[in-house]
């Protein structure tokens, strides 16, 4: 494993995913998204969620069910078996914590031009966000066993628990502020979405570029990871919510929420908890190359959606 690491850091060398002043920048990303999640939220957003709670324990079950063990099996049935990279360990660890982040706030925008619930989506990002604290260390913590991961590349539970926590602080902020003047809640809320937004082409126009020959060279089991893990997420979790038949529009929202997870959370998580690792451009590969990825494939899934048929939708109850 000595030998791993050591190339790794060779490879980092040769191409950084994310500098030190994109570390910061991402960090920043993150703070602000988060905050303008928490300003979108009031107390009686929680009320209405709670009065019909199927919609977040559906949620739940898929975003921390599906997604580890999505990324789980892509990994042992892809990436480890078809990959000639010597430092594929890296690399898995990487797509674990990705699938194992909560839901993003790009769910939100996506649900809404499919003509989804937005009141359910944007109340599932908050509960996932909140449940991460605990349920991202947990599915980490036991999926990594099942790979064998070693001591270098083990996750800490309290550790990763209390940055989780740290980067959650923003949403509670955040609806504080919204109860203490809901117009700038509002605009907390819009700057946070926009922001949110422009993750994605700040990736590209940052990253892509310096990033090009890693790209190139990156094996297809990584890609299939990165790209699969939304692909397989929103389809099993549409399928899913139909087999127990909630209502078309909960079905379409469901499986954004499940599929579209927070990538600059996962990518700061790794900063923060992985900073030191000679190998940590490794362990960003999946989640900056899903960051990437998740926008095209929930840009076509969205036009899949928009061809529903509301109006036959409208005679069916709605019962989240």
């Amino acid at each position: 494993m000595r030998n791993l690491m050591i190339l790794a850091a060779e490879t980092a060398n040769e191409a950084t995913v994310v500098n030190e002043l994109e570390q910061t920048l991402l960090r920043a990303f993150v703070l602000i998204i988060m905050f303008g999640l928490g300003a979108g939220l009031t107390p009686k957003d929680f009320t209405l969620a709670l009065r019909r709670p199927w919609g977040l324990v559906i949620g739940w079950i898929t975003q921390f069910g599906i997604m580890p063990l999505t990324a789980y099996v892509l990994i042992v049935t892809v990436l480890l078996p078809f990959s000639s990279t010597e430092g594929i360990l890296l690399v898995a660890l990487g797509a674990l914590i990705m699938g194992s982040v909560p839901a993003g706030t790009t769910s939100n925008l996506f649900t809404y031009f499919s003509k989804g619930n937005l009141a359910l989506s944007v109340t599932m990002t908050v509960n996932s966000t909140l449940w991460a604290f605990v349920m991202t260390p947990a599915v980490l913590f036991i999926y990594s066993n099942f790979l064998g991961l070693d001591e270098s590349l083990s996750v800490e539970f309290g550790e990763l628990a209390l940055v989780i926590f740290g980067l959650i602080v923003p949403v509670g902020l955040g609806m504080l502020v919204r109860r203490l003047s809901a117009n700038v809640g509002a605009v907390l809320e819009l700057i946070g979405g926009v922001f949110g937004l422009i993750f994605i082409p700040f990736l590209i126009i940052i990253w892509v570029p310096r990033n090009w020959e890693l790209l190139m060279t990156t094996e297809w089991p990584t890609y299939v990871v990165a790209i699969g893990m939304g692909l397989v997420g929103i389809t099993v979790a549409y399928y899913l919510a139909k087999l127990i038949r909630v209502h078309p529009m909960n079905a379409r929202t469901i499986s954004l929420e499940t599929g579209i997870n927070n990538g600059p959370l996962a990518i700061a998580v790794i900063v923060a908890v992985y900073i030191d690792n000679p190998g940590v451009d490794q362990i960003l590969l999946v989640p900056a190359l899903y960051s990437l990825f998740i926008v095209l494939i929930s840009t076509g899934v969205t036009f899949v959606f928009r061809r529903a048929n509301l109006a036959a939708e409208q005679k069916i109850p709605n019962l989240l």
